[in-house]
């Protein structure tokens, strides 16, 4: 039977997500753990974080005292605004994937004015993006695997180059899962990168695939175990010792700094305020994420607004109905256009992913799944 957690939109067999004896899913029993906590207990978190920027601004031997990653969304303005005002001075540093919505392109380049900090912007050919979109499209179903790669691996590059060793991230991300305690501080780490956010995949796998070489792959190359250790490297999560609330950081970011949200929406969810830094993420990307398990980021925006209590589930569940099956058309059209693949090319490889605990082929020829709405008494 497919089922879903009784608290958000889950389905149970979402990726990393255990589920309890009674019905609810790891993620919202990790949220639930987040939101018990005190402000004296955000404060001590805070001092926490302090405690670690001193204490490697101490052993940098470069002229900033962290690396903050950024894709200029909500999130990254955020991260600067916040270590700014504790008095630290960061570099910011960007993975440009080629694939920014204008908006979020402007907020992006605004960044180094705002916050007056240094900016490094990494921008790979157009050609080289395009060979890595087809070749992880056929690879593992994610054509978008060299942004993922991209956005965590860069900045630990930049961090030996410019001898950094602290690197700041945002959001933990983790929530989507709950694989880890809000107590155990969980951090970047290689082992999470490769298997999360590069899907089991390294640059090496790569090669050979549309005429890649491994000199066009370097910076895609995590750094071996000696070399980490040995420049004391470590990469945190800002949210680890910061409430976060995505709706009101955002307002915040709009007052302080004209920070802009997407002017039209999206296809495949209701925000408008996610993923500005990828225009493919939320269309082409997210769909492919659906085909292969059966749910898709309209999923994850509403889970995590039940959890903050910005909805009720059964709304959730409304937005999931109206926006998880979407297949993009614009989105779609664009990205085909990009790496020059027919829509029937797509769709077919595209079939061969679903999972089959989720998918099963009606008489017809058409796919079907077991959806939510019909599950709203469980």
């Amino acid at each position: 039977m497919y089922n879903y957690c009784k608290k958000c939109v889950y389905p149970f067999h979402a990726v990393n997500l255990d589920i309890d004896d009674e019905g609810i899913c790891s993620a919202c029993r990790t949220s639930e753990e987040i939101l018990k906590l005190s402000d004296n207990a955000w404060n001590k978190r805070k001092l926490k974080l302090v405690h670690i920027l001193e204490e490697h601004k101490k052993i940098t031997k470069g002229d900033y005292d962290c690396i903050i990653p950024v894709g200029g969304g909500k999130d990254s303005y955020y991260q600067a605004h916040f270590i700014k005002s504790l008095g630290f001075k960061p570099l910011l540093v960007t993975y440009y994937g080629n694939n920014f919505l204008p908006e979020g392109d402007r907020n992006l380049q605004n960044m180094s004015k705002i916050f007056g900090c240094d900016h490094y912007i990494f921008k790979p050919s157009e050609e080289l993006l395009i060979k890595l979109n087809r070749a992880a499209f056929y690879m593992m179903g994610d054509m978008n695997w060299h942004n993922h790669a991209g956005l965590r691996i860069i900045p630990v590059k930049l961090a030996l180059q410019f001898k950094v060793p602290l690197f700041i991230f945002g959001e933990v991300s983790w929530d989507i899962s709950g694989m880890f305690s809000i107590e155990s501080y969980a951090e970047y780490n290689k082992r999470s990168v490769l298997e999360h956010d590069m899907r089991g995949f390294t640059s090496d796998d790569f090669i050979g695939k549309e005429d890649l070489k491994e000199e066009d792959l370097s910076w895609y190359s995590l750094p071996d175990d000696k070399t980490y250790f040995d420049n004391q490297l470590k990469g945190i999560y800002l949210g680890n010792f910061v409430k976060w609330d995505a709706y009101q950081q955002t307002d915040l970011m709009k007052r302080l700094y004209n920070w802009e949200e997407s002017k039209e929406p999206f296809e495949r969810t209701y925000r408008k305020i996610s993923n500005l830094d990828d225009m493919h993420e939320n269309g082409v990307h997210d769909y492919l994420k659906y085909i292969k398990f059966g749910y898709g980021r309209c999923s994850d925006h509403a889970s995590k607004d039940i959890r903050m209590k910005y909805m009720t589930r059964e709304e959730g569940i409304i937005m999931v109905k109206k926006y998880d099956h979407i297949k993009p058309k614009k989105d779609l059209k664009r990205w085909l256009e990009y790496v020059n693949m027919s829509e029937g090319e797509f769709d077919t490889f595209a079939d061969t992913l679903r999972d089959k605990r989720v998918w099963k082929r009606e008489s017809n020829g058409d796919w079907a799944k077991d959806n939510i709405w019909d599950q709203l008494i469980q």
